[in-house]
């Protein structure tokens, strides 16, 4: 009769967990629920007692006799009952990776996924409540400290590279550019970002012209790859989405902003810390880089990339500046040459161009992709 009524009440309150292996287990899991004996219409005592009859050694929150039962197996039911994280720091059902399951591991050796499992279902003691107990690699306090920035470092080239692997793809076409400009047709915060507004609409066009040349390798090369953000960013992501493709978005937390733009590939949208890392990844598929007007940020991208490129650390890529008279207005690359701070070889790193189908002409016919400086013009003996 008592089975007959637990069967029903937990069924009512929605408590899976009734067809455990042991009479034992059940009760351990699920009878240690005060409220849950009041709901049956038995007083604590009687729960206090039934459990102690099947050798469980616990006792029911409530009956005036201390639990031996940790915290989290009291409120794994309900956890459970409403789908809840089992982890602060990991949510259920996310233990692992988009790409990983347990039929990919290859190591035979225990999982850390079940540790990091095993480690709630201990007694909630002083010792186990202790920072020092908690496992290193959960422990969010551990890996911010300032000793683990390395740690930090190699995650964040990590994460990105394991999964732009594991989706299969090779190569990118990197778009930098202002955050600022608009859409055309949209409000402005000035006359100046007005006019470059049109473009929203050459990077938005670049990035579906090259999004169907890159869905004939089935999206594998040439993808769209920007910072996530707005302005020029957006653009690019929103062209690619006009193809009916992926890109890439790699955003970076900021004081003042920002949210990731609607038309990146969620499961391709990262998020950074360090600048740095982020720069890299920028450039380790680039097959091209398109760079529209904007401000500081685009610069230091911007010469950060030709940088590489004019010391030999880097292969000669396609490399565009959309808008002469832009670039040629905020930088003066011949007074540089004339100076003698670069050589007139570095004037051909890169090309001016002004409409997408102008671009894309340039990187189809590009002289010397994929050649690498054995020296720098200018610095010869």
């Amino acid at each position: 009769m008592l089975g007959k009524r637990i069967r029903t009440e937990t069924s009512c309150l929605g408590i899976s967990g009734f067809a455990c292996a042991t009479p034992r287990d059940f009760y351990a899991r699920v009878l240690t629920h005060a409220k849950l004996w009041q709901l049956l219409g038995f007083d604590a005592g009687v729960g206090d007692r039934y459990c102690h009859h099947l050798g469980t050694g616990y006792r029911v929150p409530g009956t005036g006799g201390a639990s031996q039962i940790s915290r989290y197996r009291q409120r794994r039911i309900m956890q459970q009952r409403h789908g809840a994280a089992l982890h602060p720091a990991i949510p259920k059902g996310q233990h692992k990776g988009p790409f990983m399951t347990d039929q990919t591991r290859q190591s035979p050796l225990r999982d850390a996924h079940k540790d990091i499992e095993s480690v709630h279902e201990l007694p909630d003691t002083p010792q186990s409540r202790a920072p020092a107990y908690r496992l290193a690699f959960t422990d969010n306090d551990f890996l911010c400290r300032d000793e683990l920035r390395a740690v930090r470092l190699q995650l964040e080239l990590l994460k990105p590279q394991m999964v732009l692997d594991e989706r299969g793809i090779e190569t990118t076409v990197v778009l930098f550019g202002g955050a600022r400009i608009p859409e055309p047709g949209k409000k402005a915060r000035s006359k100046g970002m007005s006019d470059l507004s049109h473009f929203y609409a050459e990077a938005r066009e670049f990035a579906r012209l090259m999004t169907r040349q890159s869905l004939e390798s089935y999206g594998k090369r040439d993808v769209i790859c920007t910072g996530g953000g707005p302005g020029v960013m957006e653009a690019g992501n929103r062209g690619a989405q006009d193809a009916g493709g992926s890109s890439i978005g790699l955003n970076i937390v900021l004081p003042h902003e920002q949210a990731p733009n609607e038309y990146v590939t969620p499961d391709l949208c990262f998020n950074f810390h360090y600048f740095a890392i982020r720069k890299m990844h920028f450039l380790m598929r680039a097959r091209a880089v398109c760079v529209f007007p904007g401000g500081f940020g685009t610069m230091d991208e911007t010469f950060e990339a030709l940088t590489l490129i004019q010391t030999g650390r880097m292969q000669k890529i396609p490399f565009l500046l959309f808008g002469r008279a832009f670039w040629e207005k905020v930088i003066n690359f011949e007074a540089l040459c004339e100076a003698g701070t670069i050589s007139p070889e570095d004037l051909s790193l890169f090309k001016f161009v002004e409409t997408a189908a102008e671009a894309m002409e340039a990187i189809r016919t590009w002289d010397g992709a994929g050649e690498t400086r054995n020296n720098i013009p200018g610095r010869d003996a």
